[in-house]
């Protein structure tokens, strides 16, 4: 493909088990690409090609599947419909120019969509979109209560653009064009099913011609309604709705003939903004200087890494010459995943799911892949005499940690490398080794994301174990004291010999070690001040046991003034006074007792109006403390509470069980807070 204008990138997405991968099938093998419809369940199916969709019978990540309909390429993004593997919606929507919403035709029997449904919806807010019923052909269907649903969802922009055609037996025998000038050839309602897909079509399009036409009686042809809609669907509020059956049934034909000739082209579209503000905006040119960004990457195991990548401008070929820069959403892990470099890339491919198709060039709008790039997700590709910056987007945040360890000493490489692995290709996962609590943590989405990872560990041969998750604790002095330190050895030759008295008091929250000195008449010299304060340091950082034989945690929030002590002309030394400083912390435990905080963050959720109330319950059993609700006119409500830590390793999975999937959370440190009993 040379010419944008003929590229159509469109991304499915939908609530999990709305049939996406399977209408990709069935779009596929219509065409001819594939001999016949694989499916979901036998793990046959062109996108659903990762061992882990496989053995979960769901999308996991994004997938392409490239076709080609009347001399136009449409590149369908395959995406995860469960709540875990958000970031392969994100992925979608950042390489695609519209979407194609899939819901199955039986979830609006009941009048309402589910939350998450609506949830999704929204999260493809400014793109193009239109809407797919699948499995119309079903007992459960019910494609009227699910329009209805929709409109009243979604805004009354959604129109059915066919009607399903049935028998006296009430069987789905085919599809009627409600765009075709004979509404009587269709069912009874086709007449004012036709006028309101005409009536939306013009106040959305905001065509005035179309306007007068219509008020006229002028008879409406199918290509005068179809430029008219491809207006209407540009601005936005306008959503054409198509029924589709099971695979080899009515809908095919339909489903392609409305990607293109309804949504828009690459070139009818804006790229992301350059970071730099002095750069001008981008455009779909083949001609135009080389950006390129990659929206996902997968591993195979035999070929290595896999960037897909969307080229926003210019022509990428192979053995071309590039500059590989960030910004990159993702944090990184290693020195080496921090690119801003020249590289030479190899071949370049068409991928169909998982088989690599080579290709001469992929111009501006058109997606390719390139295996064995050193890149990440967000990377740009661009010319290196003029290195482009693009403008960054979000991942969702992963809140659900799970701490792992290798199964024994021999597998300690393997499972290393397999992280490395794993967080490089998934930039919804997070790996934190923590200092103190001395674990692995891997950080994901939910549990179902956390299984996929563990199973790809399993597959490249990483054996681990999971551990309960420890959260770090901190100490602080429950009162005022004081205390000695005393450190007095002779052992022949040099001794050692230093006295200090020092004042404990516990310290304001955030505020660390405020150290003083109050020493008079020189009981311990000068120079030997500082040291005091040397090991006082040192030792509140080693940390102390909260009980006997316990853990060691960090002192917190101490007050000290040195306020008397000792020193020998011969055996004081800077060392010793270290030593007297931090056996004086280990007196003050005594003298003071101690405190245990622990961490306490920030939550901030949305959150449907609906769920409010089960969101405040959990809050309050988790020891949270509500800080602000803010509503607004879309009925969400923003929730910033205080929750300590302890409480939150399981709320992200607690949380989505909670809202039907429909919340989203972040999660900041605050501060750290006197441990309840």
């Amino acid at each position: 493909m040379t010419d944008p204008a003929l590229v159509r990138n469109v991304a499915l997405v939908g609530p999990s088990g709305a049939g996406k991968t399977s209408l990709v099938e069935a779009l596929l093998a219509h065409v001819g690409t594939i001999p016949r419809a694989g499916s979901v369940t036998e793990g046959s199916t062109v996108c659903d090609h990762d061992p882990a969709a496989v053995r979960q019978h769901r999308s996991v990540g994004l997938a392409l599947a490239p076709l080609r309909w009347n001399e136009m390429t449409v590149n369908l993004l395959d995406t995860p419909g469960y709540g875990d593997f958000r970031g392969g919606v994100l992925a979608g929507l950042r390489a695609a120019d519209a979407v194609l919403f899939v819901l199955p035709s039986s979830e609006g029997r009941a009048g309402t969509l589910e939350a998450a449904t609506v949830a999704l919806w929204e999260e493809c807010a400014g793109i193009p979109r239109a809407i797919v019923l699948t499995r119309c052909d079903s007992a459960q269907a019910d494609v009227e209560a699910t329009v209805a649903a929709c409109r009243d969802a979604f805004g009354r922009g959604v129109v059915p653009i066919h009607l399903p055609v049935r028998d006296g037996g009430g069987d789905l025998t085919g599809l009627h064009d409600l765009r075709a000038g004979d509404p009587g050839a269709g069912p009874p309602e086709a007449a004012d099913a036709r006028s309101a897909l005409i009536e939306q079509v013009i106040e959305q399009s905001e065509d005035a011609e179309l306007l007068d036409r219509y008020l006229a009686g002028d008879e409406l042809d199918p290509a005068t309604l179809a430029a008219s809609m491809r207006a209407a669907l540009a601005r936005g509020p306008f959503h054409p709705l198509v029924p589709v059956c099971t695979a080899g049934g009515p809908g095919a034909d339909e489903v392609l003939e409305l990607l293109t000739t309804t949504f828009p082209a690459p070139t009818g579209g804006t790229p992301p903004a350059p970071s730099d503000p002095g750069r001008g905006l981008l455009s779909a040119d083949p001609d135009g200087p080389l950006v390129a960004e990659v929206v996902h990457t997968g591993a195979d195991p035999y070929v290595g890494r896999i960037c897909l990548l969307r080229v926003h401008s210019g022509t990428l070929r192979p053995d071309s010459r590039v500059h590989i820069g960030g910004p990159v959403p993702a944090p990184r892990t290693s020195v080496e995943d921090v690119h801003d470099t020249d590289e030479k890339i190899g071949r370049l491919h068409s991928p169909l799911g998982a088989v690599l198709r080579e290709t001469t060039e992929c111009v501006a709008g058109d997606l390719c892949a390139v295996p064995r790039l050193e890149a990440a997700v967000g990377d740009v590709l661009s010319d290196p005499a003029d290195p482009v910056h693009l403008s960054t987007w979000s991942h969702p945040e992963p809140l659900f940690p799970i701490a792992v360890a290798a199964h024994d000493r021999a597998d300690e490489d393997a499972v290393a490398r397999g992280l490395a692995r794993l967080v490089a290709t998934d930039p919804a996962l997070r790996l934190e080794r923590d200092p103190e609590t001395r674990q692995t943590v891997l950080w994901c989405a939910g549990e179902a994301h956390a299984d996929v990872a563990l199973g790809r560990l399993r597959d490249v041969g990483a054996e681990v174990d999971l551990e309960e998750v420890r959260v770090p604790l901190r100490l602080t002095l429950a009162g005022p004291g004081r205390a000695t330190g005393r450190h007095v050895k002779q052992s022949g030759g040099h001794g050692q010999f230093a006295v200090c008295h020092v004042e404990f008091a516990p310290g304001e929250p955030g505020s660390g070690l405020a150290f003083s000195s109050g020493v008079v008449g020189g009981a311990v010299p000068t120079q030997y001040v500082p040291s005091v304060e040397k090991g006082i340091r040192a030792q509140l950082d080693r940390g102390l046991p909260a009980v006997e034989d316990g853990d060691a945690h960090p002192v917190v929030d101490v007050v000290a003034r040195l306020v008397d002590g000792k020193a020998h002309s011969v055996d004081s030394s800077d060392a010793a006074f270290q030593t007297a400083g931090a056996l004086a912390v280990r007196a003050a435990a005594e003298v003071c007792g101690l405190r245990l905080l622990e961490p306490v963050d920030e939550v901030l959720i949305r959150v449907r109006d609906e769920h409010l109330g089960a969101v405040l319950g959990d809050l309050s059993a988790r020891r949270g403390k509500v800080l602000a609700t803010e509503p607004d006119t879309a009925g969400h409500t923003d929730v910033r509470a205080e929750v300590p830590r302890t409480e939150l390793l399981r709320h992200a999975v607690d949380l989505r069980s909670l809202t039907a999937g429909s919340a989203l959370a972040t999660r900041t440190f605050a501060r750290w807070a006197g441990r309840a009993g």
